[in-house]
């Protein structure tokens, strides 16, 4: 128990202060094109899958990478840890989260963010909160761009649900994109405001798009059925 104590503490030195850094070090960046900032990131993302290899014994392996279609798509993603929000930088070539409102305010990192045209989404917006977000998300989708989104709109614990919002609905309705849904296990490894970080391998399931047509209620159904059932398997 000692040495996973001293292995979590030296990764979370590590991460958060890694973290720090890139986010000060990109602030000269703001004044140049995007790309150059989502190449920042996508380093940022190598070095800490190596820092949970190094530290932690945790390795990351992807399945069904071959699911997710060229150009513009719409990922939904299961998030248990802090882990899926940085998985997806280095993963997609131009990727578009969707974060809530309240990450875009912190400052430096939210004016990143802004730079990096992610999509904000205000909870307590109401209807006009939620139209914007989807035209945010028809402009990225327009520019073939993919739309990553996690359908709980926040952590869950390990092999918890939480409700899936409507909004990715109202997306996947108004872009026509194809839905490829995602499961992951890692919770389980790094998990929702835990200290400690358990070796072991996160594993990253990447499902085949859903057939298109289906209705609201359809989709929300069968991506809560395939995202949760597959994530469950794995824990």
């Amino acid at each position: 128990m000692m040495v996973l104590w001293v292995r979590s503490l030296l990764f979370n030195l590590g991460f958060y202060g890694f973290t720090v850094v890139t986010v000060l070090t990109s602030l000269p960046l703001l004044a140049l094109p995007r790309g150059v900032l989502l190449w920042v990131l996508r380093s940022y993302t190598w070095i800490v899958e190596a820092m949970l290899r190094v530290f932690c014994n945790i390795r990351v392996q992807v399945e069904g990478a071959e699911h997710i279609p060229p150009g513009a798509v719409l990922i939904v993603s299961k998030h248990g840890s802090a882990f899926d929000t940085v998985f997806w930088l280095s993963r997609l070539p131009d990727p578009c989260y969707i974060m809530k409102i309240e990450l875009m305010r912190i400052p430096v990192w939210g004016w990143i963010a802004r730079k990096c045209e992610m999509v904000a989404v205000d909870r307590a917006g109401g209807g006009a909160a939620l139209k914007k977000m989807v035209r945010e998300c028809q402009a990225a989708a327009a520019a073939g761009r993919q739309i990553v989104i996690y359908p709980e709109g926040t952590r869950a614990a390990a092999g918890v649900t939480e409700p899936y919002q409507p909004g990715v609905a109202a997306i996947a309705g108004v872009t026509k994109l194809p839905v490829v849904p995602v499961a992951t296990n890692s919770g389980r490894f790094w998990g929702r405001n835990s200290f400690m970080k358990s070796p072991g391998t996160i594993r990253v399931k990447i499902l085949p798009p859903l057939e298109p047509g289906l209705s609201r209620a359809a989709l929300m159904a069968r991506l809560e059925e395939v995202i949760e059932g597959e994530s469950r398997a794995m824990l």
